[in-house]
């Protein structure tokens, strides 16, 4: 004879078997869509128990930073569609993180049409530079763009500077909208060294051509007055 109250919690217990399941798969499923917006050195760092009562803590550290530019890129935004622009650009955008996650960096924010990278760590300058020479290389065999009756050929600009930073939660806990970045003059240099450069140009300040010229082929530029800076900076292009 059948058992029904046996059978009764034996499907009972199925069912709530099925519903743990649907949402571990859920919460997977979101995870990995997280993982689109956040970056995953993030992810980590929200998974300690701690993370909470130290949610405005920060700490300085010593690293390196690369802003990549795509060249001219907004010139194309008039001959086609919007779409196809967003398309474009996030095409170029995984080549040059690829590069990026290749060399243990990690893509901090995307802004516009640039990418701003950390890298941290031992040997964090070199292989920023070496990066930086690999996402060139990348794009300069990239095939050209059609864009309405202008073909465009990606180029890209890029500014690297080494020293310490602040990294840490900046925002606002009453918004409950935080960034987990890097800040400080180091940062704010990368930036405008990355703005001063041309197309397929790579350019570091002093402090990182002293530190790096026995490694890579490095040639000074000049002096150049930056944006924000009071006094002018000597520049070197990164050739190799």
């Amino acid at each position: 004879p059948v058992d029904f109250e046996d059978l009764g919690l034996t499907m009972e217990k199925t069912i709530q078997h099925v519903k743990q399941l649907q949402e571990t798969l859920k919460a997977i499923k979101e995870n990995d869509i997280l993982k689109m917006y956040v970056d995953e050195n993030v992810l980590n760092f929200m998974t300690h128990k701690e993370f909470e009562d130290n949610l405005m803590r920060n700490e300085a550290i010593e690293a390196s930073i690369m802003f990549v530019d795509v060249c001219e890129f907004t010139s194309i935004t008039e001959q086609i569609p919007a779409n196809t622009v967003v398309n474009l650009l996030n095409d170029l955008f995984d080549q040059i993180v690829k590069e990026i996650i290749a060399g243990d960096g990690h893509v901090d924010k995307f802004i516009g049409d640039a990418v701003m990278a950390v890298f941290k760590g031992q040997d964090h300058q070199n292989r920023a530079i070496k990066t930086a020479l690999k996402v060139k290389a990348q794009l300069s065999n990239a095939p050209e763009i059609f864009a309405g009756n202008k073909t465009f050929q990606p180029k890209i600009s890029i500014g690297i500077n080494s020293g310490e930073m602040v990294s840490g939660n900046i925002g606002s806990v009453s918004l409950k909208r935080l960034d987990y970045t890097v800040i400080g003059d180091a940062v704010n240099t990368a930036q405008r060294l990355q703005s001063a450069a041309k197309p397929n140009q790579i350019l570091v300040n002093e402090q990182v051509y002293q530190q790096a010229n026995t490694v890579f082929t490095i040639q000074k530029i000049g002096d150049v007055t930056l944006k924000n800076k009071a006094l002018p900076v000597t520049v070197y292009e990164v050739l190799a």
